[in-house]
């Protein structure tokens, strides 16, 4: 690993390195809106560890929070929270431990915190990491929530209470009629395509649609959508549970409605 550095982005650098492949302030929304969030819970104990290689740059990001700011439906507090990881933008550098020591890296910090254990949310699907290399890390799943998420824990104190998702089927109810989309600026994938899905629901599909930016966590955590941080809505039932292009949308609703 002597050509990787892992390290921390800040306040101060965040802006030079960007996020999740996000990289020019002119051009990214996206990261503008991702670095007055970071900003805004950087002191409440948001870290962002990045994977620097010299040869390939930016290869990889671990990005964590105390789980009493968790941007996920979560009842996770005590515990510090995993939002994401990714790592390899190049296929030479995956498979190479990297996430493996990007976890242990969060595993230092909440010991250091003297949290319960460190907690996260997977999936099957698309946008979130699976479970398997939690599992290495002798994290367990202890909840589960509709199509494919499960929340895991890995436990420095066996007799703390398990982290648990929210009522989030209950939160759906509070959206039936037309069509909600529900984003956080914690996900830097939430802006592109919603402008569009929007035109096509109000203009094309001739339905009801409204945009909902989440404000803090505490919205964050009464979504009706285990990623949290973006879902869309149909008449009280979520149909994408995390981003999606605006073809992809139009596909939904035809199979859905035969619209």
């Amino acid at each position: 690993m002597t050509d990787i550095e892992i390290m921390d982005l800040t306040p101060e650098n965040i802006a030079e390195y960007g996020v999740c492949g996000y990289k020019d302030l002119k051009k990214h929304l996206e990261l503008r809106r991702k670095i007055d969030w970071f900003k805004e819970y950087y002191p409440k104990g948001l870290r962002i560890k990045v994977i620097i290689s010299r040869e390939g740059g930016y290869q990889g990001m671990l990005e964590y929070i105390p789980g009493k700011y968790a941007h996920r439906p979560v009842d996770a507090e005590g515990y510090m929270f995993i939002h994401c990881i990714f790592v390899g933008f190049k296929n030479e550098f995956k498979g190479k431990g990297y996430a493996s020591s990007l976890i242990e890296e969060c595993i230092k910090d909440a010991k250091e915190a003297n949290m319960q254990g460190v907690a996260v949310v997977t999936r099957n699907g698309p946008f979130m990491a699976r479970k398997d290399i939690f599992l290495k890390k002798e994290f367990i799943p202890v909840d589960e929530a509709k199509p494919d998420f499960e929340l895991m824990v890995l436990k420095f104190n066996p007799k703390a209470p398990d982290p648990k998702f929210k009522n989030i089927s209950a939160n759906v109810e509070k959206y039936e009629e037309g069509l909600t989309i529900i984003r956080s600026a914690q996900c830097p994938y939430s802006v592109k395509n919603v402008d569009a899905i929007l035109e096509t629901a109000r203009n094309k599909l001739k339905i009801k649609a409204n945009l909902i930016d989440l404000k803090d966590s505490e919205e964050a955590q009464q979504t009706p959508c285990a990623f949290g941080t973006f879902c869309i809505i149909y008449n009280g039932k979520v149909i994408s549970h995390h981003p999606i292009s605006n073809t992809r949308f139009e596909n939904i609703m035809k199979k859905m409605y035969s619209l």
